[in-house]
């Protein structure tokens, strides 16, 4: 008889805690194949992910995109398409909310966890990067109560059904957009705010453009050009183009920018104001330009750039230089009243950065002559010599003497001195020492200087030797008069600083979009 070995043979409790162990491991095996399952069940799946390098493939979907600035109440219910930069993302338990920026204006976009929204997608879209650049299929809500705080488009927002990133942005950036976009001055409770220095602004500037009050800056700096274009051409002025390569200085000065020119030397334009004047000699009445004027000015202050946007015309005449001067002041008027009228969004997104006052002006805009600017300013104790220029202290002061006086931001001074005019302007016939030339004032600092110009070919020829000019390197431009030229005068226009002064900004280099002065010439990093 063969016996049991007692260790081959299960025992009751044995048995029972094996069969537990099998239980808990099945329970184990089936929560797994559940999570995987769920996953495989993603039911935003096509519904958001990263797009495709984008080429312009003819199987490109075909959609109808919406700009946020244009999103309003009337769309509510409404299935849109928009494309912008995520410029924020914050994720709370099953909801993200993201906000959308174009340009100047921002709307909340909501990822909600939902039937057709899944947890996953909602995960990538609190992941993405700031600054990169995404397209929502989303459905306008309204949003009660005081609505969206800190977006453009406060009452409305994006319930998300679709999102896909068409261009990452790097997830490290030198600088962040709130943080570029913060007022300059703010209360103390919000001294701990990260500042970005004009710098590190300058060093990043394609991202420092991105900010609202930037965006605004320079679409207002593209309105005064377009104002300036439209008011003259309705007043008859013919638009031209001069050259930005020229044989002698235009100013007759030594501040001017030398180049090699095949075996020889050429200087960059100071101004076009010969052409302008050889223009009118050709019978051409009136004109204008607007383009590039380069001064090798060792200047390192808030308004001046080595290069900046000149806007300049110049105007036949019947009898007197006012006829032109005052045509200038009326279309400062028509550009400050279109600012004020088209511009004020614009306006007032600067604002929201930039503390500034209105900028207001007389119509028709006030004329003041040099001497009793002069008599202004010895009344304030600053004594200004009958020949001499005024100091940009003086201008300043005088400025803000002519808004207490006489309320206005802009205004004319006419009749300067002979001795501090360029060699083309003609004297003023009745005081030798005075000239027929005008300099016009926004906010106390110069934005136009202007004068009747000499179209006599023998007083140029002897103003000019007066200046120390070379005449066979202007040879023909004084031979231009000989063949009969009307009287006219004109001026030239800095585009920046009148954008800088109209807005009441305090450096120039928040109005030119790459600029250019002694100690920089800016190279975009992502170029080098």
């Amino acid at each position: 008889m063969v016996e049991n070995n007692p260790l081959e043979t299960p025992q009751k409790g044995d048995s029972k805690k094996a069969s537990k162990k099998e239980a808990k491991k099945a329970k184990k095996t089936e929560r797994k194949s559940q999570a995987e399952a769920s996953v495989d069940e993603d039911v935003s799946v096509g519904k958001y992910g990263n797009f495709s390098l984008i080429q312009s493939n003819s199987q490109a979907p075909k959609r109808e995109f919406h700009d946020v600035a244009k999103i309003d109440k009337a769309l509510v219910g409404t299935n849109v398409w928009v494309r912008g930069r995520l410029h924020t993302a914050r994720a709370r338990g099953k909801q993200c909310f993201i906000v959308l920026r174009q340009q100047e204006f921002t709307i909340q976009a909501l990822v909600n966890v939902c039937e057709t929204v899944s947890k996953m997608m909602v995960k990538f879209s609190s992941n993405i990067s700031k600054e990169s650049i995404v397209d929502v299929e989303a459905m306008v809500s309204e949003v009660g109560g005081t609505g969206v705080a800190g977006c453009t488009q406060r009452y409305i927002e994006l319930v998300v059904s679709q999102i896909w990133v068409v261009s990452v942005a790097a997830s490290q950036l030198p600088l962040q957009i709130e943080d570029a976009s913060r007022p300059e001055k703010q209360e103390d409770a919000d001294s701990l705010n990260i500042r970005v220095n004009q710098d590190t602004r300058l060093d990043n500037r394609v991202l420092d453009l991105r900010t609202p009050a930037n965006q605004a800056i320079f679409r207002i700096e593209a309105g005064v050009c377009r104002l300036f274009r439209d008011v003259l051409t309705k007043k008859g002025f013919v638009e031209i183009h001069t050259p930005k390569i020229i044989p002698a200085a235009s100013e007759g000065g030594a501040n001017v920018f030398t180049v090699s020119y095949f075996k020889g030397s050429a200087y960059l334009a100071q101004s076009p104001q010969l052409y302008k004047q050889m223009a009118i000699a050709a019978d051409f009445g009136k004109v204008f330009t607007i383009g590039a004027v380069f001064r090798a000015e060792d200047s390192n202050t808030h308004r001046h750039l080595t290069e900046f946007t000149g806007l300049d015309l110049e105007m036949a005449f019947h009898y007197h230089y006012h006829e032109v001067m005052l045509t200038i002041g009326d279309m400062f008027n028509a550009i400050f009243k279109g600012l004020r009228d088209e511009f004020a969004t614009e306006i007032d997104i600067v604002g929201n950065q930039f503390l500034v006052e209105p900028f207001t002006f007389l119509d028709p805009p006030l004329v003041l002559q040099y001497n009793d600017g002069r008599a202004m300013l010895a009344e304030a104790g600053v004594e200004i010599g009958p020949e001499d220029d005024l100091s940009t202290p003086a201008e300043k002061l005088l400025g803000r003497l002519v808004k207490a006086k006489y309320d206005t931001d802009f205004y004319i001074l006419d009749k300067y001195p002979l001795a501090v005019r360029p060699f083309y302007t003609m004297p003023d016939p009745e005081n030798k020492t005075l000239s027929n030339s005008y300099d016009m004032f926004m906010r106390g600092e110069e934005v136009t200087s202007g004068a009747q110009r000499i179209h006599d070919p023998e007083l140029l020829t002897e103003r000019a030797k007066h200046h120390g000019i070379e005449l066979e390197k202007i040879a023909a431009y004084i031979d231009s008069f000989r063949y009969g030229c009307s009287p006219h005068a004109g001026g030239g226009i800095g585009l920046e600083r009148v954008v800088m002064l109209y807005l009441g900004l305090d450096n120039i280099r928040k109005t030119s979009m790459f600029p250019r002065d002694p100690k920089l010439i800016l190279v975009l990093k992502i170029l080098v």
